[in-house]
């Protein structure tokens, strides 16, 4: 019997040694496939990449997974309380793995494989081996993976700190509605900063990490209550809370308002997706999307509002005039007219307009249905309301509405101010449109609507829509001819003129006016927007030349040095017409019109910034009695500053005299031009005070003819009205800064020559060595062209005879001048 003892004892020992061996195998196998977990000590999480206005207000969130980064000590200690007692409540005193953590998962296993479920029940893992589990391992559910992972969070606790530990796994761990750590989920589900959550709120976002889906606010809200209550169970056992703070917060309901990501700011969604735009082709789809970069823009909100609303009033008096057209949708109402108008979606970024169903026809009324609003987490609110749309309040409608409307029609409306439940008719636009206002000093865009709704179409119409800018390029054929020897005085033949094409085909172009007159000074020419004498202008001092300050200008790349682009017949965008504009209004340093002032990196650190002129002296270790810093612009000068100011001052005279003088009524010094393509197409605005440089752009996305009234001063310049009206409310008004060393005369507007006391005259400024003459040439006076002739016959009846035969130079005299004047 001792002899068998001893055998078994001995074969005890040996299988004891044979599994202590194998044992030991087996964790050297197991721990040489372990992963290198020092990386964790320069792990960066993917951070969300956040996008503010000039005022600091949020525009947009950028991240594939909504992350932000909280440090340790800047979590509140009810949401680490709720953690650990949810998580781990003995986080702070184990040694990375959590032992009676292990016995329950062992338990539950061993239970649920007797019932006969092979599958693992929990692994009662402590923070620490969900920290390994989350950044070094995957989520296979075997026992290998098990054991890599309580050998990894033994190893890390003997490396980092605890607080390092937790703030690892309070910034990683997945928490649904596509939040990664406590911070953005904080945002997510109630819309608040961590240290604003109530016992209730941080109880619920605690009780997320087992299975968001499982506790869904919306799929499953019971369980997600029940969770929650049971978070703060083990919060009130474990001391951190009272007792009866936690019987109040488990009487609360969820109260989870979902976050939407993209643009916070209704007004500027082309705004902010131009913006995304740049940043990814600065930095890559990784750094926009996960390296937490704080973007700092340009955008001034109460400007971008004022923008939009000033486009949408443009486009929808347009639309108005075309008359009502049709329906959104029609529909067939069943016993819930609710339901089945809610599944017609609306535009989310024209909050002043609601969607509503007809539900009964009147005499010239209607009663309808206003479409109720979705309730949290999908489904219909059980809210329904009613009103009535008056045909009289519907004043661009000439119909009654039941001649117009059907019942089932659903069609968008709006209350009439002051008449509670009595609503008009409103109808998208077709007509589209842009408005870009900047700071003509930095080129800061303050303000860009790139058409009627984002919802509807995301084609920015500011800066990717392609148009003929028409007479609204002819400054940059002027300030050409002004910056090469040309005055605003000088005198330009208006008269017909046949342009042979490379194909043999001839181009004549005409006035808007179809008609012609006569010898016109630049000035007249730009404030009555002359096409006939802007071509012989061009001609003149030559297209190579037209090409280049186009270039210069940034209105385009290459332009072909053909003729017809002179009269705008190439095609920009209205951001690049603005910032041409803003180099006139910046005295001719070049505009390169920018969307972002800033861009800081996770930790703080600029990596971009707008400004680059130099500044000396501005980096000092300490006062020591020198001056102050000195600001060096560096920017490229492609315009003289005296050309700047004289094409400035005379499409200060497009206001004044000219075809935009629907911009009198800002009663500001404004400067600007008008265009309008063949066939009415597009019409345009472009213009600048000393603070704001605007340009308006409208026309149909396919183009076509908008109608014969349709011009750039009747469209464009009242939608520039409102804005800058709106944008420059309550600041004085300051006049454009004349440069020094130039010189002004009273100069004829008709002739250009010196005016003399008792004529009507206008003040015009000259560069040094230039000025008015009492003698002036016509530029494009051939007395050998049949067109010279032509010219001499209108003129004869224009001044009723008193013009002489052309002499030999080609000018002609007039003896009504009374001082021996030459045309």
């Amino acid at each position: 019997m001792l002899r068998l003892i001893g055998w078994l004892f001995g074969f005890g020992m040996f299988l004891a040694l044979v599994a202590v061996a194998g044992g030991v195998i087996y964790l050297t196998s197991v721990s040489s496939q372990l992963p290198d977990y020092t990386v964790l000590k320069d792990y960066q999480p993917p951070v969300t990449t956040r996008v503010h206005a000039a005022d600091g207000t949020l525009l947009a969130e950028f991240a594939r997974e909504r992350r932000l980064f909280q440090p340790i000590e800047t979590v509140p200690p009810l949401v680490i309380e709720a953690f650990l007692s949810a998580e781990d409540k003995d986080f702070y005193s184990h040694g990375g793995i959590a032992i009676d953590g292990i016995f329950r998962a062992l338990r539950d296993n061993a239970l649920a494989r007797l019932d006969g479920n092979n599958t693992i029940q929990g692994g009662g893992s402590s923070i620490t081996q969900q920290v390994a589990k989350n950044f070094l391992l995957t989520a296979d559910q075997t026992w290998d993976r098990k054991l890599q992972e309580a050998l990894l969070a033994i190893r890390i606790e003997s490396t980092f700190s605890k607080d390092r530990i937790l703030e690892l796994y309070l910034n990683e761990i997945f928490l649904g509605l596509n939040s990664y750590g406590v911070a953005a989920a904080a945002l997510n589900y109630f819309d608040k900063a961590l240290y604003q959550l109530t016992l209730s709120e941080a109880a619920y976002i605690a009780a997320l990490p087992k299975g968001p889906n499982n506790y869904h606010p919306f799929r499953r809200p019971q369980a997600a209550i029940e969770r929650r209550n049971w978070v703060i169970d083990r919060m009130v056992e474990n001391g951190y809370v009272s007792a009866k703070d936690g019987a109040a917060s488990k009487d609360e309901p969820l109260n989870v308002i979902p976050r939407s990501g993209g643009s916070q700011l209704y007004s500027a969604e082309y705004f902010t997706e131009e913006v995304r735009r740049e940043l990814a082709k600065l930095y890559g789809e990784d750094q926009l999307y996960g390296g937490g970069l704080s973007v700092r823009t340009t955008l001034e909100p109460k400007l971008q509002g004022y923008a939009r609303q000033a486009l949408m009033d443009g486009l929808i008096a347009y639309d108005h005039g075309k008359g009502f057209r049709e329906p959104v949708a029609s529909i067939e109402l069943g016993s819930d007219w609710g339901i089945d108008v809610n599944k017609v979606s609306p535009l989310s970024d024209v909050p002043e307009w609601q969607l509503a169903v007809v539900l009964e026809l009147g005499q010239n009324e209607a009663r309808i249905g206003l479409r109720p609003d979705g309730a949290a987490g999908g489904g219909v609110s059980d809210e329904r309301l009613e009103g009535t749309l008056s045909g009289p309040e519907i004043k661009w409608v000439s119909k009654p509405v039941q001649d117009i409307l059907k019942v089932g029609d659903v069609v968008y409306v709006s209350p009439v101010a002051g008449k509670t439940g009595i609503y008009t008719l409103e109808q998208v636009p077709e007509i589209e449109g842009a408005l870009v206002a900047m700071d003509p000093r930095t080129g800061r865009v303050l303000a860009m609507v790139g058409g009627f709704s984002y919802s509807l179409s995301e084609f920015n119409r500011a800066t990717q829509a392609l148009r003929q800018p028409g007479s609204s390029f002819k400054p940059i054929v002027y300030a050409a001819a002004l910056d090469n020897g040309y005055t605003p005085a000088s005198v330009v033949l208006d008269a017909p003129v046949e342009i042979r094409n490379s194909d043999g085909s001839i181009w004549r172009p005409e006035n808007y006016a179809q008609e012609f007159y006569g010898p016109q000074t630049l000035r007249r020419g730009i404030e009555r927007s002359r096409n006939v004498m802007t071509v012989r202008l061009a001609r003149d001092i030559g297209m190579p030349l037209v090409a280049e300050y186009a270039r210069l200008f940034g209105v385009y790349d290459t332009m072909q040095p053909v003729l017809a682009m002179a009269l705008g017949a190439g095609e920009t965008t209205d951001m690049r017409m603005t910032a041409a504009y803003a180099t006139i209004a910046n005295g001719g340093r070049k505009i390169v019109p920018t969307l972002i002032d800033r861009v800081q990196d996770r930790y703080g650190v600029t990596v971009y910034k707008h400004d680059q002129r130099l500044c000396q002296g501005c980096k000092a270790d300490g006062w020591q009695g020198q001056g102050e810093p000195l600001i060096v612009d560096n920017r490229e000068q492609v315009l003289d500053p005296m050309t700047a100011y004289q094409i400035t001052s005379m499409m200060e005279g497009v206001v004044q005299r000219g075809t935009g003088t629907a911009a009198k009524v800002l009663n500001r010094p404004v400067a600007g031009k008008t265009g309008t393509t063949n066939d009415y197409k597009d019409a345009w605005f472009v213009g600048f005070t000393p603070e704001l440089a605007v340009g308006v752009y409208v026309g149909y996305d396919q183009p076509r003819s908008m109608g014969r009234s349709v011009t750039g001063g009747s469209f464009a310049v009242p939608i520039f009205t409102e804005f800058v009206g709106k944008a420059l409310e309550g600041k004085p008004a300051t006049q454009f800064k004349v440069p020094s060393g130039m010189s002004t005369a009273w100069i004829n507007p008709n002739s250009g020559v010196k005016a003399f006391d008792g004529e009507a005259a206008i003040e015009e400024a000259f560069k040094p060595g230039t000025g008015p003459n009492l003698m002036t040439s016509v530029i494009g006076l051939d007395v050998n062209t049949f067109d010279a002739i032509q010219r001499q016959q209108q003129m004869q009846q224009q001044y009723g005879g008193g013009i002489t035969q052309p002499s030999g130079n080609g000018q002609y005299l007039d003896p009504n001048l009374g001082r021996g004047g030459l045309f």
